[in-house]
């Protein structure tokens, strides 16, 4: 009702509001806009914001990163020029004014025509690749260039690095064409590979500035408004109508194509999330937080896709069933390595809950696994992840296992009703989450009914990718203290609610005109816990703690810019698990266990060597310490490989209910190995056992 209230309110307010304050083209549309989204942020969002100079300068560093994220289209003159407006945005946000905007735009389309030129001039003439010098990449802490003759110099070295990369493609392939003697490999002469190299990457910048020539002042203002909406919180923002139909695809997950959740961060796409049961997920190389540089349909040339607007890139990873694309992604600890994904349509089967057997010489376990936390709507065919989980846990008791380790690593969440749900399987009864809204009392959600389908040994397993109702249902059965919570450092972090709103609902009819306007997402609400703290920023912060590759950098919502904050409300009434196991004899055991394993411990030399990669900042252009210094990453990397290996001792098998489906259906049977397979190579795994047995 809510909501419908504000689209109604809004309307009233537009109506005779509209003048002419500004330069551009579409401006009618550009200020209707505006009205409309700030009402919506005013009305609607958890934590509105206050319209003053601290708002502005938060705009301001927002909407200058995303024009020029990697420094190298603005001088400092054209900043100081920008800088009087850093404390004007939110007077000119509430006028509708685009004043700022307009300059921006000015200066920025003049810089990039004289981009184009310098770049195309330092492509002119072969690079010297055995100059001792190197390129600073680090764009965060990067200053803008004093003048253009230091802009035509950044401009050359960072041309030479990309030049320098594709020479040593070019290189490596012809040289292992050799050792090979394949026959279609053409020899070329040195010079003619680096003018190779040369060409491909002046076609790169060619392409990346057809697209920004394309660019209109409808696109130049959905960026702008956008960067007011993202100065709230990180999930809020401005979804133009081709972006929210993008965004509902993915959520659906019923667009044949690789089946990986995509955003843009300062101008690179990044994955956010692998689809469990996609191509992605099935091929395996393509994770979380891996960059994409590079698009290739199948063997043809690669397409750039460094600073191309994400629609634009998702249009070209997006596919048919069946047809190839290679993703040339960069690592997190810089290796940059080329992935090809068939693509294919996301199997629903994969991510649904499934269990197994695992055994050692000491117990014998159940392991369900929660890819994510599906209910009956979307396209899942009716079922409910509660249900399924209640019914993997009786094939489980019914196999008389000594305890039951339930898995929500990677699950980025999903229905909130299923984790009350799930969660009421193993207490009496109870509080489970609360959710507030910005105003008024929190609604708790709670366990009704007094059976509890399980009340055995209970572990649960969670990652730095477990978010929203995997945190929920992780930080409820460890305030019961029912469930030992293992796992990284913290979970994902993520503790807020969106919504959107179709801004043309709130278009009165004098509007019509100037439709589709897009939707608005809105942060609207916050979970809390039962004991009062919210999961939003720290996330859940398992009893057991193990080493993790991501344990020395930012992962999750702490590493999201103006992310909302920590904080704590009234805690509620329960009664805590009667059989509670000893935490503190439970965490010193896993200590002593994890410092004598030497997969963990190649973990966290990982970690260490990953946080090295991470903090460089110079890069060599000389070709040989180039290639020295590809070599010994991928040697080291190759090293890491070690973590993914059988594990002596530990087996796993299907529950006897499973085992006869197994045997009368080859494509299940087929799925089921693989999923076998995984689990006796993950150390991780083995270590809950272990603390299962503990408990």
């Amino acid at each position: 009702m809510r909501y419908s209230i504000f689209t109604a309110v809004l309307g009233l307010l537009l109506i005779g509001s509209v003048g002419n304050s500004f330069a551009h083209d579409d401006s009618e549309r550009s200020e209707v806009l505006l009205k409309i989204i700030l009402q919506g942020l005013k009305q609607v969002h958890y934590d509105p914001q206050n319209l003053d100079d601290d708002f502005s300068e938060k705009v301001y560093e927002i909407y200058l990163d995303q024009l020029d994220p990697r420094k190298r289209y603005f001088v400092q003159a054209d900043i100081d020029q920008l800088n009087a407006y850093k404390h004007e945005i939110d007077d000119a946000t509430k006028a509708a004014n685009y004043e700022f905007f307009d300059l921006s735009i000015d200066l920025l389309e003049e810089r990039q025509k004289e981009a184009q030129t310098i770049y195309e001039e330092v492509l002119e003439q072969p690079f010297d690749f055995s100059v001792d010098e190197t390129v600073y990449l680090d764009y965060e802490e990067m200053t803008f260039a004093a003048s253009k003759a230091d802009l035509k110099e950044r401009w050359r070295k960072t041309v030479k690095y990309q030049v320098l990369a594709r020479l040593v493609d070019e290189l490596e392939s012809q040289e292992k064409g050799l050792r090979e003697n394949d026959p279609k490999v053409e020899i070329k002469s040195f010079d003619e590979l680096e003018a190779k190299a040369r060409e491909r990457v002046g076609k790169t910048y060619k392409n990346m500035f057809s697209t920004f020539n394309k660019l209109d002042t409808r696109d130049r203002v959905n960026n702008y408004v956008r960067s007011i909406t993202m100065a709230y919180d990180p999930h809020t923002g401005y979804f133009p109508p081709a972006d929210k139909e993008n965004f509902d695809i993915s959520i659906s997950g019923r667009l044949e194509g690789i089946g990986a959740r995509l955003t843009e961060r300062d101008g690179y796409v990044t994955v956010t999330e692998i689809v469990p049961g996609s191509a992605s997920w099935k091929q395996g190389d393509l994770k979380a937080e891996d960059v994409i540089l590079k698009v290739a349909q199948g063997s043809e040339e690669p397409v750039d896709v460094v600073d191309m607007k994400l629609d634009d890139a998702v249009k070209l990873i997006r596919g048919k069933k069946g047809s190839e694309v290679r993703l040339t992604v960069r690592k997190l600890d810089g290796e940059v390595m080329t992935i090809p994904i068939v693509r294919d349509v996301v199997e629903l089967e994969e991510s649904y809950a499934k269990s197994a057997i695992l055994k050692d010489d000491a117990s014998k376990v159940g392991y369900i696994n929660l890819p994510k936390f599906y209910a009956p709507f979307g396209g899942q065919n009716g079922r409910s992840c509660a249900e399924d989980i209640k019914e993997e846990v009786t094939k489980l008791k019914d196999e008389n296992v000594d305890g039951i380790v339930i898995d929500l690593r990677n699950n980025s969440g999903g229905s909130l009703n299923e984790v009350v749900e799930m969660a009421g399987l193993f207490i009496e009864d109870g509080p489970i989450v609360q959710v507030k809204e910005r105003q008024g009392p929190p609604d708790v959600y709670r366990d009704r009914d007094k059976s509890i389908h399980y009340e055995g040994p209970l572990v649960i397993m969670v990652n730095t990718f477990s978010a929203s109702a995997s945190e929920i249902l992780a930080g409820a059965m460890q305030d019961y203290k029912r469930a030992v919570v293992i796992g990284t450092e913290s979970t994902y972090g993520k503790g807020t609610v969106q919504r959107f709103i179709n801004l043309d609902q709130a278009v009165p009819p004098d509007f019509s005109d100037l439709k589709p306007l897009g939707s608005l997402k809105l942060t609207i609400q916050k979970f809390y816990r039962i004991n009062g703290s919210t999961n939003q920023l720290k996330g859940v912060v398992p009893d057991v703690v193990l080493p993790d590759i991501y344990q020395d950098i930012e992962i999750g919502e702490k590493q999201q810019e103006y992310a909302m904050s920590w904080d704590e409300i009234k805690p509620l009434s329960y009664k805590t698990w009667k059989d509670a196991p000893s935490i503190n004899k439970i965490r010193n055991k896993s200590t002593k266990r994890v410092a004598a394993n030497p997969i963990f411990n190649l973990i966290n030399e990982n970690a260490s060597h990953l946080k090295t990669q991470r903090d460089r900042s110079d890069f060599t252009l000389n070709l040989e310490q180039y290639r020295s210094e590809t070599k010994e990453l991928k040697d080291r990397n190759d090293k890491f490989k070690a973590i993914e290996k059988n594990i002596e001792g530990l087996d796993a098998s299907l529950t006897k209910t499973d085992a006869g489906t197994s045997s009368t259906d080859e494509v299940y049977k087929e799925r089921m190995d693989a999923f076998l397979e995984g689990l006796t190579k993950d150390v991780y795994i083995q270590e809950a056992i272990s603390v299962m047995e503990d408990i």
